[in-house]
This record gives C-alpha cells, sequence and structure tokens, in this order.
C-alpha cells in the first residue's frame, strides 16, 4: 500500500493565516478519530509542537495554535482510512481553506511514506516529536509511576530495544532529529517533561 503523495504543493497561498478554531479542530478530531490511544497521542504531539513553538521559537499565541493544529490533526485519517493517511485530511483541510503551512506540515510529518520532505520549521518539528512522542509514551505506560521520575537513561535504553515499540521506526526518529538539528539528548527530556503536563 503506498501512501505517497505525489504531489508537493499543498493549500493556497491566499489563505496564509486561515485556521480552524479550537473547538472545529477539536471536533474534527472526535469526529474522524475514535481510538482513544490515537486520541491521546495526537493530542500530546499538539501539545509538544505548541510549547515549542511558544518557548524555543517565540511564536505569538496565534502562530502557536498553528503549530498546535498541525500536531493536533496530522493523524486525523489514520484511525477509519488508512490506505488514505495523509490523503483525505489534506482534502479536508484545503476544502477548509486552511493555511498551506499548516496542510504542508502533515503531509510531510512523515517523509519515506509521503514522498514530501520537511522544509519549514513547523515541518521538521513534526516529524520528530511524532515517533519520539509515541516511543515515550509506550516506555511511561510501562513504569508503575508512569512520566514521573522518568530519566533520558531509560529511555535509550528501549529505544536500543529493537523489540519495544516495535512500530517506532529508530531510523526516521534519527533522521528527524537530524533535518530539526537536533540531539537525542536534547529532545527526550522536553518530551518527558512536556507530556507528563497532559492529562
Amino acid at each position: 500500500m503506498s501512501l505517497q503523495l505525489n504531489r508537493t504543493e499543498f493549500g493556497n497561498p491566499q489563505n496564509k493565516g486561515i485556521v480552524l478554531s479550537r473547538e472545529e479542530a477539536y471536533g474534527l478530531m472526535t469526529e474522524w478519530v475514535k481510538n482513544e490511544r490515537l486520541q491521546l497521542h495526537m493530542r500530546q504531539v499538539a501539545h509538544l509542537m505548541k510549547c515549542w513553538a511558544a518557548e524555543k521559537e517565540g511564536l505569538k499565541e496565534t502562530d502557536q495554535w498553528r503549530w498546535e493544529m498541525a500536531g493536533l490533526l496530522h493523524d486525523a485519517d489514520w484511525d477509519q482510512w488508512p490506505e488514505l493517511h495523509c490523503k483525505k485530511i489534506i482534502e479536508e483541510l484545503e476544502a477548509r481553506n486552511v493555511d498551506p503551512e499548516i496542510i504542508r506540515a502533515i503531509a510531510s510529518h512523515g517523509p519515506n511514506h509521503f514522498g514530501v520532505e520537511p522544509v519549514t520549521r513547523m515541518d521538521r518539528m513534526l516529524y520528530a516529536f511524532d515517533e519520539l512522542s509515541g516511543l515515550i509514551h509506550a516506555y511511561s505506560l510501562m513504569r508503575p509511576e508512569g512520566y514521573a521520575g522518568m530519566e533520558l537513561k531509560g529511555v535509550k535504553k528501549r529505544f536500543k530495544e529493537k523489540s519495544f515499540a516495535a512500530g517506532v521506526n529508530r531510523e526516521e526518529v534519527m533522521d528527524a532529529l537530524n533535518r530539526a538539528g537536533l540531539q537525542f539528548d536534547e529532545l527526550v527530556p522536553y518530551i518527558i517533561n512536556r507530556q507528563a503536563e497532559l492529562k
């Protein structure tokens, strides 16, 4: 099954700055995604994107929401239409005249799968957060105390165990970090701390 999008242009440049409201975005997510674990993953990535936009990129609130929205909806079509992932959510957001930068970030969150290279900072951070977020959450589920007291060395150990969270492609994680110009030891503690905030 090929998920290649076979295009590199998304949305209409005239729609720059147009976003869904928080209610619209969450409504779309809950309508399309029935799997609660996937909903949690999407909310975790959204929270990471928002925090990073605010803390590391120094973006104002309207731009923080653009990053958060990209994280929230990046897997919106995976639950019901895995064979159309990311095509369906891209088409939906294009029909709603959403900012093309948000759509492009979603289109590029798995370059090996969708054939779209992450170019902008938003693109690269969504790609970097996606897989690592899932691996770290999987680790939290096997710890009695969850995120509390979780350390980098524990995540590193699990990362090296290919059988643990086997769906997480280690090469893609390192590729994403490389593209974002970040180190594993730098991003993992950030994700631990931020995901621990989300209930």
